[in-house]
């Protein structure tokens, strides 16, 4: 459990970071996709991207009975509460603040920004026992429930606010293995549950104007288009594709997140169904690739940048959760080679926690000899 000045520590650094990634709505770059495969198994993967520099990112093991008090605002500490079940994730700037994870009962959750568009409750001192960082829900919710359901039952007990108003918002997906999935977001201080049925989430605007949006995209199709005969005065002229991937001229290519939204659920819903988990996860870091923002693609060009360190918005990490397998999978941007940690060698009535750094070798090529 990280102590009182710990907890003002990490506040004011949020808060200072907040400073730089908010004012221009570019922290806000995670792509989730999900498949179940022909065997039953259900695969969640998601990339997490960036605004002001590399994230400490680190996996972490947390077994039964280790101890989580939440940030606050005032740097004093919230809700107290101890894991019942045992997780493998992957957490930022904190060992406290995990972004992804699954946990030994199956249950997948995960943290996306939400800028400008989700808003909590206030925080209240006199509700310190039952308050809850927006940034630690996925923490709370991996420690503390087996599935969707118990979850939600248990959302009115507690009340999420974020840790400066300066901070972006964030929203959550959430997934077991009953099959359900759904989106959390909260505006105006209202807790809003969405089932989601194309199983793919990024950023803002809200997930049901996403939702929305891809009837805008009914006429993608992965079939090349048909030509067309155009009439003239003097005679006919007949108009073929310039090449293979006609049916999806018009497919947005860019990186925003209503964009990204749609290009991973058009993947997906052209994606063959994979035969197990294996075969998901797989075909699940391949469509995310599609998603990668390259270091360099989205910029700070105000005059006082420091395009030396410019990470903005950059690709950082990808995950993927069996979470029938129980198998956390990742890869990075310095390390491409897909590494998993296997829930089912854990024992996490006897683990100690483990903080470990993403990458033990950072750029890992394989020299072929020609011999």
């Amino acid at each position: 459990m990280i102590r009182n000045s710990t907890l003002r520590r990490l506040t004011a650094g949020m808060a200072a970071l907040a400073l730089l990634i908010v004012p221009q709505q570019i922290a806000s770059a995670c792509t989730g996709i999900s498949f179940k495969a022909s065997d039953g198994s259900r695969v969640l993967a998601r990339s997490i991207e960036w605004a002001a520099g590399r994230l400490d990112s680190r996996y972490v093991i947390v077994p039964r009975n280790h101890e989580f008090k939440s940030l606050t605002p005032d740097g004093n500490g919230g809700m107290v509460f101890k894991v019942r079940y045992g997780f493998a994730g992957v957490r930022v700037m904190s060992d406290d603040i995990v972004v992804e994870g699954v946990n030994e009962k199956g249950l997948s959750a995960g943290l996306f920004f939400f800028p400008g568009y989700g808003s909590y409750a206030e925080f209240d001192p006199a509700s310190r026992a039952t308050t809850l960082s927006d940034f630690q829900v996925t923490s709370w919710a991996l420690a503390s429930f087996s599935t969707v359901d118990e979850f939600i039952a248990a959302l009115p007990k507690v009340k999420i606010v974020g840790l400066d108003r300066n901070v972006g918002a964030v929203h959550w997906r959430f997934a077991d293995r009953t099959g359900r999935q759904i989106v959390m977001e909260i505006t105006g201080g209202e807790v809003n549950i969405y089932d989601n049925p194309v199983g793919v989430l990024t950023n803002a605007p809200g997930f049901q104007w996403h939702l929305t949006n891809l009837g805008n995209y009914m006429n993608l199709m992965p079939a090349g288009a048909d030509g067309k005969v155009w009439d003239g005065i003097s005679g006919t002229y007949q108009v073929k594709a310039l090449s293979g991937g006609s049916g999806m001229l018009g497919l947005p290519g860019d990186h925003t997140s209503p964009s990204r939204f749609v290009r991973v659920a058009v993947y997906k819903s052209t994606a063959p169904v994979p035969e197990n988990a294996r075969a998901a996860m797989l075909q699940s870091f391949k469509i995310l690739e599609a998603m990668v923002i390259p270091v360099g693609a989205v910029v700070d060009i105000s005059a006082d940048a420091d395009r030396s360190t410019d990470m903005l918005t950059s690709t950082q990490f990808t995950t993927c959760s069996d979470i029938d397998g129980l198998k956390l999978y990742y890869r990075t941007m310095d390390n491409s080679r897909i590494r998993c940690i296997d829930l089912n060698d854990i024992d996490f009535g006897k683990v100690k926690y483990i903080s470990a750094p993403l990458d033990r070798e950072k750029e890992n090529i394989e020299m072929i000899k020609i011999r």
